[in-house]
């Protein structure tokens, strides 16, 4: 078992036990049992869980964990959840500016009364969009309407401006909005205090927005996806003459609050068992509709998650050098270069203590005293001493390490954008460049998506009138950075296309992964392993406004399953700041991206160290035959 990475020691100690102390008070919840980890901040009956501070935590981290401390008891003394899931429209688009909407009025509750807590709520919701990236959106159909009309609510409540991660976003948006509903935001802030009125304002809200319902269709349950649709035709029949748009802000509507799988509402409202994942924790309700079963026994329930794709016509595997000419690779390596000359030292370090201990598993060896093969002439003097003695013979072992593939599989999703793609980058290039010394072949993949929400996919989908139950409605683009037979000097240049601005998009683990165990799974060598580096779950927008919340979730676990209990592929996996162990049976988390050299050394060393053990045993067995059989 390789050492964890999690473990967080010193200063920090002391300002978690306040902050978890805060957090009760502030909750009015004596029993809350607050934790801390690399998992997405959240509210699972009395547990709150928050992120893990980093290691060399300055003011601005604290004040964004504090933040979102201060977010999560708010939600236990300013929030009614059973008010909150009776009130609730059905519509998931509708549904979702209805929770962002809330949490506004949660932390706007805080932020008014305590100046420091409005303080700490800024520095997190900063913290989101600037780590989202929405500066970069070029266009509406990119700028989830969620997050601006929760953003201009919580501006209307507080008086807070927006954040500069989010001021392009909210300004595509805001002439729309305000002619739409720029007198209700207003009426908001004087029900600040009542979650039933401001519920019920709310709901006004959305019908102006063309996403209401009537009052009696709170309990008729048919229909809800011909519902939706509805909705996005009267919104798009709703334009102005010459706003051509509005049928793109419906799309808009039924999209996350952001390109990450912990979008700005981290701490997702509990829903009805509707909106509940296939794990188990909503109620009985959704369970009423199907005849009674023993505990674990599905065998003739029917698969209403089978895995699908709507059409595979704009998916793409593409080598790295044409996606870019030559010219634009080399600067961007040269600039991969330049921002990691510091950290290079400290994994090729880390990459020669791994060089050492393969070398010196693959380092000759021989069994001696055998009745036949090459003449053992340390021994002779034996023969002249005692000429009765019998010759002794020796052979050399045969090493089964040599014959070895290793395909790494990186996370190209929007979320790793800035440092953590940079650090897998250079941690993948310098250990490539160490396994290929060392007699291991290495490919390096890469997956993300050609487009945001949907791309053509979406495109022929909307075209062909949008069919129910679509499965993967996107265009996947999995990456050839380097393949196993090319050598590494070669493929040096390649990773540098990680650096490309535009390139990072959405995740679909499922499938990358898939791919590249087809890949390894044709290769000639006897030993094949994959290692996969991701920093988060499989998010991609257009696919889950369209299926359950644990669509591409459940494919995932369905293909490491299959992959960890049928293939000869040995699995393993990395998560950066994402806990991956709920997924893998071999894996590790870790929670800076700078340690990811030190995980990916530790995780193959221990696997080559495994092999060497086996074999070691196996070679010991058959020696001492042998030497039964000589002497015998």
């Amino acid at each position: 078992m390789t050492k964890s990475y999690t473990s967080r020691e010193g200063p920090l100690d002391a300002f978690k036990r306040a902050l978890a102390g805060a957090t009760r008070a502030m909750a009015e919840e004596g029993e809350l049992e607050v934790t801390f980890g690399a998992d997405p901040p959240g509210i699972s009956g009395h547990k709150a869980r928050l992120p893990e501070p980093p290691r060399s935590s300055g003011p601005d981290d604290l004040a964004i964990v504090r933040g979102y401390a201060d977010s999560l008891a708010l939600r236990f003394s300013a929030h009614d959840a059973d008010l909150h899931s009776r009130l609730a429209p059905r519509g998931q688009a509708a549904r979702a500016i209805f929770n962002a909407v809330e949490q506004a009025r949660v932390e706007a509750v805080g932020a008014l009364a305590m100046p420091g807590c409005g303080e700490n709520l800024d520095a997190r919701v900063s913290h989101h969009y600037s780590k989202a990236q929405f500066s970069k959106i070029e266009a509406r159909e990119d700028a989830p309407l969620t997050d601006a009309v929760a953003l201009m609510v919580r501006e209307a409540l507080t008086g807070a401006p927006v954040p500069l991660g989010a001021t392009k976003l909210v300004e595509f948006w805001r002439p729309w909005i305000n002619e739409k509903i720029g007198g209700e935001l207003t009426r908001l802030a004087t029900e600040i205090n009542d979650q039933d009125a401001y519920a019920q304002l709310v709901r006004d809200i959305l019908t102006q927005l063309d996403m209401g319902e009537d009052p009696g269709d709170a309990d008729d349950d048919s229909g809800d996806d011909n519902d939706n649709e509805d909705r996005s035709d009267t919104a798009s029949d709703d334009a102005e003459a010459g706003d051509s748009e509005t049928d793109g802000d419906a799309e808009a509507l039924a999209s996350d609050a952001s390109e990450d799988s912990d979008g700005d509402l981290d701490m997702e409202m509990d829903l009805d068992a509707a909106d509940m994942d296939d794990s188990g924790e909503g109620d009985d309700a959704s369970d009423s509709q199907h005849p009674w079963q023993p505990d674990g026994d599905r065998r003739n329930a029917p698969d209403r998650q089978a895995y699908k794709v709507f059409t595979t016509s704009f998916d793409e595997i593409i080598a790295a050098e044409d996606l870019c000419d030559e010219e634009e690779l080399s600067r961007l390596r040269s600039h991969l270069d330049k921002q990691l000359s510091s950290l290079q030292g400290v994994v090729a370090r880390l990459a020669n203590r791994l060089q050492r201990r393969l070398l010196a598993q693959q380092s000759r060896s021989w069994d001696f005293d055998l009745e036949d093969g090459l003449l053992d002439a340390a021994r002779l003097s034996r023969v002249v001493t005692d000429p009765m003695h019998p010759l002794s013979f020796k052979a050399e072992r045969d090493t089964e390490f040599r014959d070895s593939v290793v395909t790494l599989l990186l996370d190209n999703s929007g979320s790793m954008r800035g440092r953590p793609i940079m650090v897998a980058a250079a941690c993948t290039d310098i250990l490539a460049r160490t396994l290929e010394r060392c007699g291991v072949k290495v490919e390096i993949l890469g997956f993300t998506t050609r487009a945001w929400k949907g791309g053509q996919s979406r495109d022929a989908w909307l075209e062909n009138g949008k069919s129910r139950d679509p499965g993967r409605l996107n265009d996947l683009r999995h990456i050839i950075y380097k393949s196993a037979d090319t050598p590494w000097r070669r493929a040096r240049r390649n990773l540098g296309l990680m650096m490309r601005e535009g390139l990072l998009k959405e995740n679909i683990d499922g499938e990358a992964l898939l791919w590249a165990h087809s890949r390894l799974v044709n290769r000639p060598e006897q030993r094949r392993i994959l290692m996969v580096i991701s920093d988060g779950a499989p998010v991609d927008d257009s696919t889950l406004s369209v299926n359950t919340g644990s669509y591409l979730e459940k494919h995932l676990r369905d293909a490491i399953k299959d992959i960890e209990t049928r293939s000869p592929v040995e699995l393993l996996a990395i998560g950066i700041g994402h806990d991956v162990t709920r997924y893998y049976q071999r894996a590790v988390t870790i929670i800076d991206a700078e340690e990811l050299g030190g995980a990916m050394t530790e995780k193959l060393a221990e696997l080559f160290e495994e092999n060497a053990g086996a074999s070691s045993s196996r070679d010991s067995s058959v020696r001492h035959r042998r030497r039964v059989s000589v002497h015998s």
